[in-house]
């Protein structure tokens, strides 16, 4: 059952972007199919990233209300990224080949993403609520360092990093998105070859270690995936907070199991699929162009505290 329901979510996904290629098509055909397929591209890239990150920090974490984004990676963002204007300067940071900025920002993003996890989660593994903290209290001083290095930044260099701070899928380079969607098909492979033990390591750390499982060398395999998933979409085209929150929740509720090989591949077509629709929404029928990052903010976060509430009883 759990198969078959796959498999109409990846029609679904198709069917959904067949709707966002053909949706009011006019001549020239080939020019506007160019532009809208490298935009979906990128829409399903950061949708499987988010999707299959939130799937993975979760079994690692053995808690299903946590994302890889609440425990602080859209504030350190934020901070590399006003840290770069403030160090080169807005026009500096303007002339920086696409490529190599691309590569420095997820290069960053999964070191510091690698690192951070990974202390949160082995010291913190046992004790879901003091993690959950320390990611909020490291995002408030991520968060607040930016803040202060905005203040020393001229009027035109805060602009630049406003418009930064927000996720866009427009202007994308073609070169960036291969990259990432090379990347992401190599951590997905790696995330199914991890999904038996996974499977072991969602019951958590004592119970994987009773039956016989290296849980802390599952773990860090997981979190390595989960910085690289995240690093590269958010490199790509900057922070979704609770985009994964929402894949992963829709995976579950509609597959049933917790079998991660295929929650994992359910939860990136979902998350691919939310923003296909809701862009091919936003952009056919309404008109408009930079509101779907804000509307899926607004439900993933009411999403995350309808879970935590629904938890406390």
């Amino acid at each position: 059952m759990a198969e078959r329901r796959l498999v109409l979510i990846g029609l679904g996904l198709a069917g959904l972007s067949a709707l966002y290629l053909a949706w009011g098509l006019r001549a020239p055909y080939g020019f506007i199919l160019g532009l809208r397929a490298e935009k979906l591209a990128a829409l399903i890239v950061v949708g499987a990233a988010a999707g299959a990150a939130t799937v993975l920090f979760q079994a690692a974490s053995a808690n299903r209300l946590l994302t890889p984004g609440i425990v602080g990676f859209d504030a350190l963002f934020a901070f590399v990224q006003t840290a770069l204007v403030l160090i080169m300067g807005g026009a500096g940071y303007a002339t920086l080949p696409a490529l190599a900025q691309f590569g420095a920002e997820a290069a960053i993003l999964a070191g510091a993403g690698t690192l951070l996890f990974g202390l949160l989660l082995r010291r913190g593994a046992e004790d879901v609520l003091r993690m959950i903290l320390t990611g909020v209290i490291l995002g408030v001083l991520l968060r607040g360092l930016a803040g202060f290095a905005a203040r020393l930044l001229e009027p035109s260099e805060y602009a630049v990093v406003q418009q930064l701070s927000f996720a866009s899928f427009t202007g994308i380079d073609g070169t960036q998105l291969a990259i990432a969607a090379t990347l992401l098909v190599l951590a997905l492979i790696g995330a199914q070859r991890l999904a038996p033990a996974l499977d072991v390591a969602g019951l958590g750390r004592t119970t994987a270690r009773a039956v016989g499982l290296e849980h802390t060398r599952i773990v860090l395999a997981a979190l390595l995936l989960v910085a690289l998933m995240v690093a590269i979409s958010t490199a790509l085209v900057g922070p979704i907070t609770f985009l994964g929150l929402l894949a992963a929740s829709l995976a579950h509720a509609l597959l049933g199991t917790g079998r991660h090989r295929l929650l994992l591949p359910a939860a990136s077509l979902l998350g691919a699929g939310v923003l296909v629709a809701g862009q091919t929404l936003f952009e056919r029928a309404f008109g408009l162009q930079s509101t779907l990052a804000v509307v899926v903010e607004l439900l993933g976060g009411l999403l995350f505290l309808a879970l935590v509430l629904r938890r406390e009883r």
